[in-house]
């Protein structure tokens, strides 16, 4: 015959549990015996969460109660069984330890009564998987590590460090070289990847832990990212500028696009390119006029003469009158 393992008039799961109950299992797990199959389940989670060995070590009076717990719950989550037990009182039909709903005797499957019974195996039925809703899933405690095993070290904190990657690697992406700590790494450079971002390479750091590198996105003469697009600065002469023309663009990765320049076109201008930019974003050609540093005599006579041919103010506004 199973002991409950409670004293006289001891709370438990909002009830008063006594003597005179110790063998009604709906009372063992505080529900009625109209309980739903969802609220058994239910409140069998919940005591055998709280009485569990795990979580009180050494408390002889929580681990009976966990027993009485894990023996109601094997019957009541039990369709037929609990059938049985509503209609004689037993498992198994009326018996020599027959007593009726208010003085059930519960016996186990094994030899040795429920101190054989493995509670493992019990959570493994009812939850599946190789654990207890306490063990986290792998026949542990709720610390980690294996029932009844040394726990495992906890693993080592992951360890950062900054890497200076060129703007056009990080664009483009591709494979660079790093000693971290002493220890040479490869590290894969996604095509996209911004300023300040963080690559984890799994028990790279010394220790075995996690590494996370720290992007520094380094400049380019020519290449910039404003508000998450990308900026192609091309220096433009003043006949393209004025005439108009067509001029090559290298994007990242190599790849070359022919632009088009509208004649009259002002230095700090901007043409669009649908699809070239960041992970398919925009990218976005800035026209910069540069002017010649030397002039011949027949270049400079060439320019005279378009300034009084056609006189052009580019500072008509107040702004720039005195």
């Amino acid at each position: 015959m199973l002991s409950s393992g409670f004293a006289p008039g001891d709370a438990f799961a909002g009830r008063t549990y006594n003597r005179g109950m110790a063998n009604d299992l709906y009372s063992v797990l505080g529900v009625d015996r109209s309980a739903s199959d969802d609220a058994i389940q239910k409140a069998y989670r919940k005591l055998a969460r709280q009485y569990h060995p795990d979580r009180n070590p050494g408390d002889k009076e929580a681990e009976a109660k966990f027993k009485d717990v894990q023996s109601a719950f094997d019957v009541l989550g039990d369709k037929e069984k609990r059938a049985q037990y509503d209609q004689y009182g037993s498992v198994g039909g009326p018996g020599p330890n027959f007593g009726g709903p208010g003085g059930f005797n519960f016996h186990t499957s094994g030899p040795g009564g429920f101190d054989q019974v493995d509670a493992e195996n019990i959570f493994r039925q009812f939850f599946g998987g190789g654990g207890s809703p306490f063990t986290g899933g792998g026949g542990g405690g709720p610390f980690g590590g294996k029932a009844g095993r040394s726990r495992q070290a906890p693993p080592a904190e992951p360890q950062e460090a900054e890497i200076g990657v060129p703007l056009e690697t990080a664009l483009a992406g591709g494979t660079m070289q790093f000693n971290i700590s002493g220890k040479d790494v490869s590290v894969r450079i996604p095509a996209g990847i911004g300023d300040g971002q963080a690559l984890r390479l799994s028990g790279q750091a010394p220790g075995g832990g996690d590494l996370l590198l720290r992007v520094k996105l380094q400049p380019h003469p020519h290449y910039s990212v404003e508000d998450g697009s990308l900026i192609v600065t091309v220096p433009v002469s003043i006949p393209e500028a004025v005439l108009g023309g067509s001029i090559d663009v290298p994007l990242p990765g190599g790849v070359f696009v022919t632009v088009k320049v509208p004649p009259g076109t002002s230095s700090g201008a901007k043409l669009r390119l649908k699809g070239k930019g960041i992970k398919g974003g925009d990218c976005f050609v800035r026209l910069k006029i540069m002017a010649p540093v030397a002039l011949s005599d027949k270049a400079r006579d060439l320019l005279k003469a378009y300034s009084e041919e056609q006189p052009h103010d580019p500072r008509t506004e107040p702004f720039w009158k005195r």
